[in-house]
């Protein structure tokens, strides 16, 4: 077998899997700009565009904890050659779909070939590089899978600019087919584990809690936490991740072990990860309905307003590579939220006649944070898996990061509404335009411009400004709460007994 640590081809495994994580990211926010264009086109119903997103996110949720056993079961080759596979016949058949149930249904099949890929890609770092390279090769792979979610806008607004709403899942195809063959010609096979049983009530338990916990979470950001069917989402959810962990205990070959929580630096790397994928989910939730919906902007010029976040997230990446070998892995995790706080703070500052030069300032800021915190996380939690338990232990490093993010966006969104309605000047106003005024700013400008009322729109644009505000200050407190747990629990690779020489890591 090839010593593939000591190959030139690994780094050109790192470049692809880096693309196609770039996809997988692309393909969580490009949709939201082609809703309009689809419920014309395909017919839609309302409840179909949700289930356009949804299908996607449910099956990812759902999926990510038994594919990381399947890397772990049948070698990371296979199950990457799949996913691949499944992400680029998806991706043609979502092209493709002419009624609204083929794309929901193609949808779920993308959902299903990202959970694959995702944490099988992240579980192959510790086998491509030495524990010296390791770090500024999860940079890499942790910057490409979060740059994918700002760059979905910025593509997506010009492809529906210029072409067919079918064009932002063609752009895969071409990616996935390189994807194939270089993971064919230079990855070596990975022998997977000789492991006895499969436990199948833990990976329907699993599999159920998060799919029903995440949809009960989004299903919050539209109806609100008082909504009846909502909580009976979230506590049934709840209860079968409950019975997951109970599972676990006694099964003879369980699906995760959990005595990787007993390792400090995988269960605060992984918590920690899943801090800054809170707090990020949602400033892109609030930003492009700032940009869109209040600034009045279109989809392509919002997009390329998010490109400070890419530029800082870019910039703190590289920087953290550089300093990691003089501070510790800690304060580098610290730092991250620290500025991750400031900018944020920064941003709850933010009013109707603030600059765009403001504003891209405190993005950066929030972006070179996420550089920092992010891939230094992440880089604790993975060096301590053990090697048989790659795969799953990267898959529940990704499965609480998704978790996290959807609670965000919801918690967030709650926030945001919450401040919005409650600011909302509505003296006047007939019972149906108050409940369509209240129900989202971009309905509540509709209706102003449909009175044309003038107080009404000012009401309007600065209620949600102040709510956009009130969920900035939350996101920094919650970076400030990472940044206490950075400090008290995240222990230093030397209080964990481990080799100093993962420190060592060049820049990006």
């Amino acid at each position: 077998m090839i010593d593939v640590q000591n190959s030139p081809r690994r780094w050109w495994m790192l470049l692809v899997l880096a693309v196609s994580l770039l996809v997988v990211g692309l393909d969580m926010t490009v949709l939201n700009l082609a809703m309009p264009v689809l419920a014309e086109e395909l017919h839609a119903t309302t409840s179909q565009l949700q289930w356009f997103a949804n299908a996607y996110n449910l099956v990812l949720a759902a999926a990510l904890l038994p594919a990381g056993m399947l890397g772990d079961r049948f070698g990371s080759k296979k199950v990457l050659l799949t996913a691949l596979v499944l992400f680029g016949g998806a991706s043609m058949a979502c092209a493709y779909a002419n009624d609204a149930s083929t794309l929901i249904a193609a949808r779920a099949v993308l959902g299903l070939g990202a959970a694959l890929l995702m944490p099988v890609s992240l579980s192959l770092l510790p086998v491509l590089f030495k524990e010296e390279e390791r770090p500024k090769a999860l940079r890499i792979w942790a910057t490409a899978s979060a740059l994918g979610l700002p760059l979905g806008p910025i593509l997506g607004g010009w492809l529906l600019d210029h072409y067919v709403w079918g064009s932002i899942f063609l752009i895969n195809v071409p990616i996935v087919l390189f994807g194939l063959i270089a993971v064919a010609l230079l990855l070596p096979k990975i022998q997977g584990s000789v492991k006895k049983g499969t436990d199948i009530p833990g990976i329907l338990l699993s599999s159920a809690g998060l799919a029903v916990l995440t949809f009960g979470v989004t299903r919050s950001g539209e109806e609100g936490l008082g909504d009846a069917l909502t909580l009976t989402y979230i506590a049934a959810g709840i209860v079968l991740l409950v019975l997951f962990v109970w599972r676990q205990r006694r099964a003879a070959a369980p699906l995760i072990s959990l005595s990787l929580f007993r390792e400090p630096r995988f269960t605060w790397g992984a918590l920690l990860a899943t801090v800054v994928s809170f707090a990020l989910f949602g400033v892109l939730f609030g930003l492009p309905l700032l940009f869109q919906s209040v600034g009045g902007l279109n989809p392509q010029i919002t997009g390329l307003r998010l490109l400070p976040l890419i530029g800082g997230l870019v910039v703190g990446a590289q920087l953290s590579g550089k300093l990691i070998n003089r501070l510790n892995d800690k304060a580098i995790v610290a730092a991250g939220f620290v500025l991750m706080a400031a900018g944020l703070g920064l941003g709850g500052l933010t009013g109707l006649d603030t600059g765009y030069g403001y504003t891209a300032v405190w993005i950066t800021l929030v972006g070179m944070g996420v550089g920092f915190a992010l891939p230094t996380a992440m880089d604790a939690a993975l060096g301590a898996l053990p090697p048989e338990q790659n795969g799953i232990g990267s898959a529940l490093t990704m499965a609480l990061r998704q978790v996290g993010g959807t609670i965000g966006v919801a918690l967030l969104g709650a926030v945001m509404n919450a401040v919005y309605r409650n600011r909302l000047d509505m003296e006047g106003l007939a019972d149906n335009a108050a409940e369509e005024v209240q129900s989202s700013v971009s309905s509540g400008i509709a209706t102003a411009k449909q009175l044309d009322s003038a107080a009404l729109l000012e009401s309007v644009r600065s209620s949600f400004s102040n709510g956009f505000d009130a969920m900035l200050w939350t996101c920094s407190g919650v970076a400030l709460l990472g940044f206490v747990l950075a400090v008290v629990f995240l222990p230093n690779k030397k209080q964990a007994g481990e080799s100093s020489a993962g420190t060592a890591a060049a820049p990006l």
